[in-house]
């Protein structure tokens, strides 16, 4: 069985808007639908988790009927922070999934990722057993210790930013967190950077530039005009023109 778990469980505090930002409305429909319709529409998805606000759930049950979203089959509340709310939605999957089962943990918050996307990042975890979308850093990077000044540059050829989807088997996902809680280990920024810390490689797939994560509100105007740039079918697309990378062929450990 091969599970999405979307994490839709931020306040928007830094989007100082009336509710959460997975729920503002573009299109006449919340965010979080507009990322549930991308992996209710993929084949390989077969159901969908969404951890979210305690006080959003009924209202998230609602949203799911009205756009038929039939791979919903579980919404669970959220943590403090990110890791937490993972944990907590893996928590409840133990008596559903198996170890082998395939879990694809993506932020409720990165609405236009694609079906190219969530399908590299099957076939990178079919090859390596892990996947993580990444897209190449095409900026100048620079290390500062104080925010203000650097005078240490990286080499931008090295450097990848990670998006998700993050595809793990469910057991190996569910033994990270409870390795993570003996250790100590909190807050950790996203899935592979918790494997990462307990010394897992990770594996890159195909991430886009489209793949955004709304988090602000210039992201949900960008967010805005790509779909209204999809929708422009005369706009011709190149090969490789989304920023992505080959799949499989990069790694860091």
């Amino acid at each position: 069985m091969k599970v999405a778990l979307l994490t839709a469980a931020g306040t928007a505090s830094r989007m100082h808007q009336d509710i959460p930002k997975q729920f503002i409305h573009v299109d006449n429909k919340p965010i979080i639908l507009h990322t549930m319709e991308a992996f209710q529409r993929h084949p390989g998805i077969d159901a969908m988790i969404v951890v979210t606000l305690p006080s959003w759930s009924d209202v998230l049950w609602a949203y799911a009927r009205q756009f038929n979203m039939t791979k919903l089959r579980w919404v669970v509340a959220g943590g403090e922070s990110g890791q937490e709310s993972i944990r907590r939605g893996l928590e409840a999957l133990k008596e559903e999934l198996s170890y082998d089962d395939v879990i694809l943990v993506h932020d409720g918050n990165r609405p236009l990722v694609s079906a190219e996307v969530i399908s590299d990042s099957l076939a990178t975890f079919s090859k390596f057993g892990s996947a993580v979308a990444v897209v190449p850093c095409t900026e100048v990077v620079f290390e500062s210790e104080d925010g203000r000044s650097s005078c240490t540059s990286m080499e931008r050829e090295k450097v990848f930013r990670t998006q998700t989807p993050h595809t793990y088997r469910f057991g190996e996902l569910v033994q990270a967190h409870e390795q993570a809680k003996i250790l100590g280990i909190q807050n950790t920024a996203a899935s592979c950077v918790l494997m990462k810390e307990l010394g897992k490689t990770v594996y890159f797939s195909k991430g886009s530039e489209e793949n955004l994560k709304i988090t602000t509100l210039e992201d949900l105007r960008i967010f805005k005009a790509l779909l209204s740039t999809r929708e422009d079918a005369w706009i011709k697309r190149q090969p490789g023109q989304d920023g992505g990378v080959q799949r499989g062929d990069r790694q860091y450990g």
